[in-house]
């Protein structure tokens, strides 16, 4: 697999297999974010999605030298750590939650589990956003509208997508971020 000469993440990484701070410090400020966003969303909670982003950074700061740019690019192999990191959180905290519910403290252990169903008006709200999504997504081109159900719902990669499309991967990115923009003017309106 050819380096995409736009990527600079890749050769951060690289440099960070090679124990270098200064690329530590610059892969932390261009990825962190995007790697936060993962956290929040999946741990929903600010705090732990924090404490779990400095566990993924110091994971990279070790593992660095097992990323293979020929296997993917770095951003991909970042987020993998990440959401495999997330899920050991979400795993560890079943166990605790039972040991706390079989504890013989008198109370009913069902009411230490939350209801986490979102409530009656969410799921209006909800489907109103879904109904608007879907109406966007019938205003772009249908091979534009496959190609991001493709991205953001499938998760395939660039690659992927190319191949399928037996497109150039620029033509991909262009493409990607053209309807991206075409959708958020959409739900602006």
């Amino acid at each position: 697999m050819s380096q995409n000469p736009t990527d600079t993440t890749t050769p951060l990484l690289q440099a960070v297999a090679r124990q270098d701070r200064t690329a530590f410090a610059q892969l932390y400020n261009r990825a962190g974010p995007k790697l936060l966003a993962i956290c929040l969303r999946m741990l929903s909670d600010r705090a732990e999605a924090e404490d779990a982003l400095q566990d993924v950074m110091v994971k990279v700061w070790h593992n660095a030298s097992s990323f293979d740019p020929d296997r993917g690019n770095a951003m991909s192999w970042l987020c993998a750590v990440t959401r495999n990191h997330c899920l050991d959180r979400l795993r560890a905290r079943r166990p605790a939650r039972m040991a706390v519910a079989q504890g013989d403290d008198g109370q009913d252990p069902l009411d230490l589990i939350a209801d986490t169903r979102p409530g009656a008006e969410a799921q209006v709200m909800a489907q109103a956003d879904m109904a608007r999504v879907v109406a966007c997504m019938g205003e772009l081109p249908a091979d534009r509208a496959r190609m991001v159900q493709g991205a953001y719902l499938q998760g395939l990669s660039y690659q992927d997508l190319a191949a399928r499309a037996d497109v150039p991967l620029n033509t991909v990115r262009t493409w990607l971020r053209r309807a991206l923009l075409t959708l958020r003017e959409c739900l602006d309106r």
